[in-house]
């Protein structure tokens, strides 16, 4: 490698003091370029709510479910809770249109607030739908009905993962918050380190694939980041995937509250890992450290 080669060291000593001066709150800042590796800490490598980068995972086990033939994008939602009683238009919603945010039903809930009545899933599917695959509604409830849909299926979703996908990459008995019925939140409230989450990134980078043993496929790592739905809103928050948000180029990245990331670079052979608790201004993290990429892979 020449010696003005890109690292991810050189990245830090970019990135870091840049991040420092603007007075941002991370915790954590892991790149990795091909084989190399690096990592800044402003604070103990602890674990923390990863906020929506938990959706990710929801991705993570969905593709992996369907490679072992127990689902498919396209169940539909009374395949799997036909218990529960569905608003019009519901019987056509899939695990696609869930995970994408397109269920069309209008329920915007987040972790963070009091699951209303005694079942989630219910509040939610209990409303008619607007039309699956043609609006686009940001909630926590989307990702938690389609892990409900794997629960049906798999059990507890948290322990099925355990062997296919955290022990592989050795995160230890991960804990993932969870609704009053016991099942896992899904959109949010999985807690694991930076380093940890760097893992699941370096999965992502790599089309599904770790230490040479095949996670997850190639091809529903690509649907992650690929055929986006328009949001209505903004860069970068104006398109969405399964999980995955377009950054700039063909940078795709996945996005939790107060500073939480993956950014993953594939022309580059990149990915970027930050934790972080920053209320406000949270995306100029990623910014700052792309531009650092930028810098460095220019030889400046």
């Amino acid at each position: 490698m020449s010696s003005d080669a890109p690292t991810p060291s050189r990245v830090l000593e970019r990135a870091v003091p840049a991040i420092d001066a603007e007075g941002l709150n991370a915790y954590g800042l892991h790149v990795r370029i091909g084989d190399d590796e690096a990592e800044h800490r402003w604070r103990s490598d602890d674990r923390v709510n990863l906020y929506s980068v938990s959706k990710g995972v929801c991705a993570l086990a969905a593709g992996i479910a369907i490679d072992e033939g127990l689902l498919t994008a396209e169940t539909r939602v009374p395949e799997l809770l036909g218990d529960l009683e569905l608003g019009d238009g519901v019987d056509r919603v899939t695990v696609r249109h869930l995970l994408t945010m397109t269920s069309g039903i209008d329920f915007k809930w987040f972790g963070d607030e009091r699951v209303p009545g005694d079942d989630l899933a219910q509040a939610m599917l209990g409303r008619p739908s607007r039309g699956p695959g043609t609006v686009f509604q940001y909630s926590d409830a989307s990702p938690y009905v389609a892990m409900r849909m794997l629960g049906a299926v798999v059990g507890d979703v948290r322990d099925w993962l355990l062997p296919r996908l955290f022990e592989p990459l050795d995160i230890d008995n991960p804990q993932w918050h969870r609704c009053p019925l016991g099942w896992i939140v899904g959109g949010t409230g999985l807690e694991l380190r930076t380093s940890e989450l760097a893992r699941i990134g370096r999965v992502l980078r790599d089309g599904g694939r770790w230490e040479g043993r095949q996670l997850v496929t190639p091809t529903w790592i690509e649907q992650m980041h690929s055929g986006w739905v328009a949001t209505g809103e903004d860069a970068p928050f104006a398109r969405y995937a399964i999980a995955g948000w377009e950054d700039r180029g063909s940078v795709w990245r996945l996005d939790g509250r107060y500073g939480q990331y993956v950014v993953v670079d594939a022309e580059r052979d990149a990915v970027i890992t930050i934790t972080a608790h920053q209320e406000s201004g949270d995306h100029r993290l990623v910014e700052l450290a792309l531009d650092a990429l930028d810098a460095v892979s220019g030889g400046n």
